[in-house]
């Protein structure tokens, strides 16, 4: 029993100590404090609105009827494009593109409104630009919408025309079909991309921390022949579980206002409970602690940890599968991902935070999360032993 008592004594001494550290270094507290809460309004507000309206594009009429004007006055008409200019050919219009005025360029034949009173099929070609495929994205909503309902005025018309009697008359489109995105109402890019981001975000800024923590703990040993002075005399176990309790005392409310408040002050989709996806986060944020105490054995100075993990938060982003479904990915790429903490925390909250999932729906992620947890305390701890650090022997006082 006094063993025991010893070992939680020096657990709350290692996390005191880990309060005054991070509270003292201007550097840490950027980390823990500043990029957790500011990333998160910088994105959100970069991607709000979210959605692209009235993209400008150019109409090539060599039609030059009634038929190519209606045409373009039913696209101008759509919420997400609008009819900029008419040129009379492609050079013109390649110049406009050039100098980012319009992004597209609509060219109607000259055989359009021919084709159209034959009752053929008429075509129309649409030039994008494609730097950004949420332009592309628009212009082919909007360019398919017109199609439709087009097509379903053209063939009232010819019924009409025919003497033809419909009960009811015939309107709107033989089929119906209404498109209803679940977990993303507005089909907006920040209410697709930035729950996952919030949650990527927590894991780095609490590496990034962690990290530079024991880069300023390598610098002060060398600075005094291989001791420091404001480590604790305490097991390896107990200093690594008591700086991850450090950390998630910290990351609690910040882990409130991310996933909760941000979503909340930009309308992004929020359905889940707060209190379920709060309970899923908590191994994501241990797990994170761990994975951070095994880089810092290789942490040589404090700016180290930023070109390391500043460098994965790319990486990390597109093994979560948030740009590219991970079932897509090939097993290498698939069998990394597992062992990334936020992979886990991405998939759980969003299917929670999106489409109200609880917790036992989602125990696979969860209980993925708490196996790193355990997977990096053990490797944690044994690189701790190997590198001689945080050793349980007592230190000689600094003279």
């Amino acid at each position: 029993m006094n063993r025991l008592f010893s070992w939680f004594g020096s657990l709350f001494r290692v996390w005191r100590r880990e309060f005054r550290l991070v509270f003292s270094d201007a550097g840490v507290m950027i980390f823990f404090f500043g990029l957790p809460t500011l990333y998160p309004l910088v994105y959100t507000l970069i991607y709000n609105p979210e959605v692209i309206r009235n993209l400008p594009i150019a109409v090539i009429d060599h039609s030059r009827t009634a038929e190519s004007r209606r045409l373009a006055r039913m696209i101008d008409a759509t919420d997400g494009l609008e009819v900029w200019q008419y040129v009379p050919d492609k050079p013109a219009a390649k110049r406009l593109m050039d100098s980012k005025e319009v992004f597209g360029v609509l060219e109607i034949p000259a055989d359009y409104a021919k084709r159209l009173g034959r009752g053929e099929q008429a075509n129309v070609t649409y030039f994008a630009d494609m730097s950004l495929l949420l332009r592309y994205r628009t212009a082919a909503f909007a360019l398919t919408n017109v199609q439709l309902e087009l097509g379903s005025q053209l063939r009232a018309e010819a019924v009409d025309a025919a003497g033809l009697l419909v009960p009811g008359g015939l309107t709107g489109q033989s089929i119906q079909a209404d498109s209803i995105m679940l977990g993303d109402p507005t089909q907006g890019f920040a209410s697709f991309i930035m729950p996952g981001v919030l949650v990527l975000i927590l894991q780095q800024s609490l590496i990034l921390g962690a990290t530079m923590l024991a880069g300023g703990g390598y610098e002060r040993r060398r600075r005094n022949g291989g001791i420091d002075p404001l480590a604790v005399n305490a097991s390896t176990s107990a200093t690594l579980l008591g700086k991850t309790l450090c950390y998630l005392v910290l990351y609690v409310p910040l882990t409130l206002y991310a996933l909760h408040l941000v979503p909340l002050m930009f309308s992004l989709p929020h359905v889940g409970n707060v209190w379920h996806y709060l309970v899923f986060i908590l191994p994501m944020l241990l797990a994170s602690s761990m994975l951070a105490m095994c880089i810092a054995v290789f942490v040589r100075e404090r700016e180290s940890s930023m070109l390391v993990v500043v460098f994965t938060s790319v990486v990390f982003l597109f093994m979560s599968g948030l740009t590219w479904p991970r079932y897509a990915m090939s097993s290498f790429w698939q069998l990394m991902s597992d062992f990334v903490p936020a992979t886990w925390g991405v998939e759980g909250f969003i299917r929670m935070n999106s489409n109200g999932a609880s917790i036992a729906q989602e125990s696979h992620p969860y209980l993925m999360l708490w196996g790193l947890f355990l997977l990096y305390f053990v490797v944690a701890w044994i690189l701790c032993r190997v590198a001689g650090l945080y050793s349980s022997r007592r230190r000689p006082a600094l003279r």
